[in-house]
């Protein structure tokens, strides 16, 4: 009755959760529908797979969650990160489902030109220790190019002055790789053209440039920020083709600046720095080749000069010839008379000479006489030769004698006999050793067998699957046991209490329990 009268007398209106929830929700929309909050970013981990980016702003004293959604996401001209101080636009809403409100961000900008000035420092340090920046790193620029890759945007005025540029100054082919030079995929599409480039062969359809230009026009700093991603500067800073950058005016300055080969003030100073003036060479080249032209002709005065001079203190062929023209004459004019007093002398030597029938009879009895006497000499000294060599035989076979090849065969068959000996007592040694090892095993093994426990009236039981069981609470009741006894094993069903072994039409004995009851259902027994 007391509780019925306080509620009569309260005019305090009912909500239900849902009431309020979307009653504090209309009020916070209608009161913030649009605020600009200043805080730092804090718990960013990058968006989510469904493309939106959830994290907190926070000050010294206070924190407010924060959501950005998948179509934001793509507007905002910076990447977020961690620790990063900004000012956010948009509008405030609770979530009914947890009673916490949060932010939905329409626009994401740095907290002043501050903020991003020391995340750009903090940057250009970290990348600076590892060496991205170092001149050895650097590439020289080729000095003509045959192709030159240009990374931009293909609708800019960027694009056609460096192409006029290049086309006033020396005509090549250009490759354009179009990109977006603002916003937040600007610096990931840039890198992504690098590599691209990179990649291509220089035997492929599409001709690897010699030389790359990344160029836009000039802004301010957030939106040249794309050319401060560290994802942008290694892959400048890797590229194995030489790169020139030509980001924003000449006051302007990008991490992509210090990463790259030669930095351009403008995109214009840029295809100049790629290609050298035709004109200029043409001119050098016409002044080369008349300066060549003028150093041959003086050469080849100078050497005429020298062949003349050499050509004048040298002698004439006459000169020349004269002396051996009149050894040739006067060898001419006393051949004629030595040959023929050469042939006086051969006809007066062989006229000297008389040849017959006896002086050739003489020669070959001559001959005939020597021959003998050598045919003489040489059986004299063959005998001789035979007879040493019959004498050496013989004092060589009275040395040889076939008794001491008798006596150290005897000598070997007596060592051989006494091995043999020493083999057969050796062997039968061998074997009583292992007789006897074998007999101390077998004593030892008898020892410790189990069946000589079971001979002193123990019993070894088992499962069904062969397994010994050493405790009682691993027998279940109704499970099937053998048990082996010194003379032999019996078959058993266990039950809660106790076992009776059942063999063959013996009566079964009660088991380990004298004061057990004993049943008999056919021819198996159970203890209890």
């Amino acid at each position: 009755m007391n509780e019925l009268a306080t509620e009569s007398r309260t005019n305090a209106a009912e909500y239900t959760v849902s009431e309020i929830s979307g009653a504090l929700k209309r009020t916070v929309e209608d009161a913030f529908g649009n605020v600009r909050v200043r805080g730092e970013i804090s718990g960013y981990r990058g968006p989510h797979s469904s493309g939106h980016a959830y994290f907190s702003l926070k000050d010294d004293r206070s924190r407010i969650e924060a959501v950005v959604w998948k179509g934001t996401m793509s507007r905002l001209k910076f990447r977020p990160e961690e620790g990063m101080e900004v000012i956010a636009t948009g509008r405030l809403t609770t979530y009914p489902g947890s009673s916490k409100y949060q932010i939905v961000i329409d626009n994401l900008e740095p907290a002043g030109a501050g903020a991003l000035m020391a995340l750009l420092e903090e940057r250009k340090r970290r990348l600076a220790a590892e060496g991205l920046f170092d001149d050895r790193r650097k590439q020289l620029l080729p000095f003509m190019p045959l192709v030159i890759g240009v990374v931009t945007s293909p609708t800019g005025a960027v694009i056609r002055d460096i192409i006029h540029r290049i086309k006033d100054r020396f005509p090549l082919h250009v490759l354009v790789w179009p990109v977006r030079v603002q916003g937040e995929t600007s610096g990931a599409e840039v890198a992504a053209a690098v590599n691209g480039f990179n990649e291509l062969s220089e035997l492929g359809a599409i001709r690897r440039p010699d030389l790359l230009i990344v160029a836009r026009g000039g802004g301010s700093l957030e939106d040249l920020w794309g050319f401060n991603d560290e994802g942008l500067v290694r892959a400048v800073a890797a590229s194995h083709i030489p790169v020139i950058s030509a980001v924003g005016h000449e006051t302007d300055w990008t991490l992509i600046d210090l990463a790259a080969d030669r930095r351009a003030p403008t995109p214009t100073g840029a295809a100049e720095l790629a290609v050298p003036v035709k004109a200029e060479l043409e001119a050098v080249l016409a002044n080369l080749g008349a300066r060549l032209r003028g150093a041959v002709s003086r050469m080849i005065d100078r050497r005429s000069q020298a062949v003349r001079a050499a050509a004048r203190a040298l002698p004439t062929p006459d000169q020349l010839l004269a002396l051996p023209r009149r050894r040739f004459d006067e060898a001419t004019s006393r051949l004629g008379r030595a040959l023929t007093v050469t042939t006086e002398r051969k006809r007066a030597r062989l006229s000297a000479v008389r040849l017959s029938p006896a002086t050739l009879a003489r020669r070959i009895s001559e001959t005939r006489r020597h021959l003998d006497r050598d045919m003489l000499r040489a059986d004299a000294a063959l005998r001789a030769m035979v007879r040493e060599k019959r004498i050496r035989f013989d004092r060589t076979k009275g040395r040889l004698s076939p008794e001491p090849l008798v006596r150290r065969q005897e000598a070997f068959g007596q060592q051989l006999t006494a091995l043999e000996r020493r083999a057969v007592l050796a062997v039968g040694r061998r074997l009583e050793r292992a007789r006897t090892s074998l007999s101390q095993a077998d004593r030892l093994m008898a020892t410790l067998s189990h069946k000589a426990v079971l001979a002193r009236g123990f019993a070894l039981v088992r499962d069904a699957d062969g397994t010994v069981l050493k405790r009682a609470s691993e027998v279940a009741a109704g499970a099937a046991l053998s048990i082996e006894f010194a003379d032999g094993t019996t078959n058993a069903i266990a039950t809660s209490g106790s076992a009776i072994a059942a063999s063959g039409e013996a009566k079964p004995k009660p088991v380990a329990r004298p004061a057990a009851k004993v049943k008999e259902p056919g021819n198996q027994g159970s203890l209890f």
